[in-house]
């Protein structure tokens, strides 16, 4: 495990390893298992959760972080990627970026002899995807068999946590319109019916940042595809014996693809997932820089 660019490049026990190691760190936040390390973080897109999440963890285990924004660096602009990976790897100890295109991350790594982990690029956020997961584990138990519907594109969470699913036994299933879809998973086109006997409803926005473009169209291709009241009770019958989760990666755009009252109601972790970012980035960091 040289890098994190997506969740193929994990095995299940470094996928095991890292939640063993998220669950110690959230009960002891406080380490130095980065003292006297340097953090290189090249963000190109806007953040709150990564940026502040990897800042924090960082500093929790006595390393630094250097913020790096797109205007500093100009990936593939003011110089090569490969020269920027060569140069920072002389400097720093790791490397986090948070990009638009994937071929980014991928060619940071192969130039870089430090570890890069993916923040998110436009086809994957294996870093959210673990928090989901973990945050499963935390609320269910074993999470093997447990059905998750991610009502939303094909985009980069769902392909990430579509993959991560797969490694720990959940059924992923993505409900969205047709032309949406994504490969290598199971797909539904009928909320109401794909929510049925759900044990997680996630959803995500319905434009991405890089999509505002096609914001009018996606409106309205996604108008029935909202997790709202109506939906959660679709998948809340009576005699239903165990809880129904909703998640979010965040931000939301509410009245959108959620509306209020599901993402603040009983049945909502979202705000377990976007804490549990902070744990699980820190033990993936420490697994490839302590």
């Amino acid at each position: 495990m040289k890098d994190l660019i997506s969740i193929s490049d994990l095995s299940k026990p470094q996928v095991e390893e890292i939640f063993r190691l998220s669950s110690e760190l959230k009960k002891e936040p406080l380490g130095d298992g980065l003292r006297g390390k340097t953090v290189g973080m090249i963000f190109e897109k806007p953040s709150t959760r990564t940026r502040v999440s990897f800042e924090t963890g960082i500093y929790q285990m006595g390393g630094h972080a250097i913020l790096l924004s797109d205007a500093t660096v100009q990936l593939g602009k003011r110089e090569t990627i490969a020269d920027v990976g060569r140069t920072l790897s002389r400097y720093v100890n790791g490397i986090v970026i948070r990009t638009f295109e994937h071929k980014k991350v991928t060619e940071l790594a192969e130039y870089s002899s430090v570890p890069v982990i993916n923040a998110l690029s436009d086809f994957a956020h294996p870093c959210q995807a673990l928090a989901d997961v973990f945050t499963l584990i935390e609320k269910k138990g074993d999470v093997k068999g447990l059905k998750l519907v991610f009502m939303g594109d094909g985009n980069n969470v769902a392909r990430s946590l579509n993959a991560l699913c797969k490694m720990t036994g959940i059924n992923f299933l993505l409900c969205c319109p047709k032309g949406y879809e994504m490969e290598d998973c199971e797909i539904s086109h009928d909320p109401a019916a794909a929510v049925k006997d759900a044990d997680v409803i996630y959803t995500d926005v319905w434009t991405s940042m890089g999509q505002e473009k096609e914001t009018k169209k996606r409106l309205k291709d996604f108008a029935k595809y909202q997790v709202n009241s109506r939906l959660v009770g679709h998948a809340v019958e009576v005699g239903r014996d165990r809880p129904l989760h909703i998640m979010h990666c965040l931000p939301a755009h509410r009245g959108e693809e959620i509306t209020d009252d599901v993402i603040d109601g009983p049945n909502s972790i979202v705000f377990d997932q976007a804490e549990n970012r902070l744990h699980v980035q820190k033990a993936v960091m420490l697994m490839l820089m302590g």
